[in-house]
């Protein structure tokens, strides 16, 4: 599929030194954090001077985690992308053996969700782990015998072995957002690598139906004390129980609905005031349209969007099948991140814990998203500089043959008006 989207996509030449990143990848992914930051700030401050006693608790955190993020970036970018493939599978048990950890007494329960390990001040969230970890087997996998992909044996089999145990473990905390999330990654990653149509139909089918099936059991499931049918029945009408299930939904809508095109201004959030609960988590992208209103989201969602074509760039220009799967499973769990995040706030689909990539509070999700952004660019670092189109023969060549080529040619022009003047022309 690779190969087919570079025939397709036609770009200009870019001028890049050898070894260099996608210096566009660096840009947008610090707008974002700095951003994020900011609003952790904006959202958190009653929040935090309400339960610490001062404005700037979360402030400090996000900054640190940030901080050691860019660090964090910044060494995936330089380690080779290939030695990934030689602990992939080590990577992948790792992470498994923390998912059934976190339901042991290991795991700390919160809000009702037990989806945290503690040692000592320092949290592990497995469930994120768990998306870098899948994103690094399964390009390892299908980038190990191209002809995988083709097979129920070699594909089929062996995903949906992947997606069961992985996606069950992470239902079973309960974590809904993520578990859909896994399971898109898988699935995306398999349709990059050459997934036949036919799976890919069936999958859509599937996943047509079972939206239908929540929508039409609206009315049976209601009435159901079960925790996820709570789930699923609840942002069909959360105004139905305000004060309920729907609480937090409806305080979401509410400030959406406040910020109206242009916003309060930045710090003016009337919902954060202790309305909205825990506003500097998963329903940050609602003091965003509060303050910064309809117009602040686009940008914000513009700026996403860019960032996702510049990993789709890279997936297509990667030297390797194994550096293309990676780019485009790290920008596909950003993508969806950013969809599901979305969807919850809007009300769009049952509300469960997703954050929104570089901005809501959290270290776990931001390291998990900066170190895939690392290892985006570390794709970008090998591959082979473009020349301008004049020299389109030689896009193979080093940067200093380039350079040679082009201080001949000066040399040369140099030479002949060097003979038109002694010629008196």
């Amino acid at each position: 599929m690779g190969k087919k989207l570079r025939k397709k996509w036609r770009r200009p030449a870019i001028h890049r030194k050898a070894g260099d990143c996608d210096f566009s990848i660096v840009f947008l992914t610090t707008a974002l954090v700095i951003f994020g930051v900011v609003m952790v700030f904006s959202a958190s401050y009653y929040f935090s001077l309400n339960n610490a006693g001062t404005p700037y608790s979360y402030l400090k955190k996000q900054t640190i985690w940030a901080i050691i993020g860019f660090g964090l970036m910044y060494g995936m970018s330089k380690l080779d992308y290939h030695y990934l493939r030689r602990w992939s599978f080590y990577i992948l048990m790792f992470s498994a053996l923390l998912l059934v950890l976190v339901l042991t007494p290991l795991g700390t329960n919160v809000n009702g969700a037990t989806r945290w390990i503690y040692i000592g001040p320092i949290s592990i969230m497995p469930g994120e782990i768990a998306k870098l970890a899948v994103i690094i087997f399964v390009a390892a996998y299908f980038s190990a015998d191209a002809k995988r992909i083709k097979t129920v044996k070699g594909a089929i089999l062996p995903m949906s072995l992947l997606v069961l145990v992985f996606c069950g473990l992470i239902a079973k905390q309960p974590n809904l957002s993520t578990a859909i999330t896994l399971a898109g990654i898988i699935f995306l990653m398999m349709v990059v690598a050459g997934l036949k149509k036919i799976w890919i139909t069936l999958v859509a089918g599937i996943g047509v139906a079972g939206c239908v099936f929540v929508v039409s059991a609206h009315e049976l499931l209601k009435n159901s004390d079960a925790y996820w049918a709570k789930r699923l029945t609840s942002f069909m009408n959360p105004f139905a129980d305000a004060r309920g299930d729907g609480y937090q939904v409806v305080q979401s809508l509410l400030a959406l609905g406040t910020g109206g095109l242009k916003g309060l201004g930045l710090g003016h959030s009337i919902q954060k005031n202790l309305y909205l609960p825990e506003p500097q988590n998963d329903f940050i992208l609602s003091i965003i349209g509060e303050e910064c209103g309809f117009v602040g989201i686009l940008i914000l969602l513009c700026v996403f969007l860019l960032l996702l074509f510049r990993c789709l760039m890279v997936a297509m220009d990667a030297p390797d099948r194994l550096g293309m799967l990676l780019a485009a499973g790290c920008g596909v769990m950003i993508g969806l991140q950013v969809i599901l995040n979305v969807a919850v706030v809007t009300s769009s689909m049952p509300p469960t814990g997703i954050a929104l990539p570089f901005i809501s509070y959290g270290g776990n999700t931001l390291w998990v998203c900066m170190g895939g952004m690392g290892i985006v660019l570390n794709v970008s670092r090998h591959i082979a500089p473009k020349v301008s189109a004049g020299s389109s023969g030689s896009s193979g060549s080093s940067q200093s043959d380039v350079r040679l080529r082009d201080r001949s040619s000066e040399r040369d022009s140099r030479v002949r008006l060097r003979r038109r003047r002694t010629a008196g022309i």
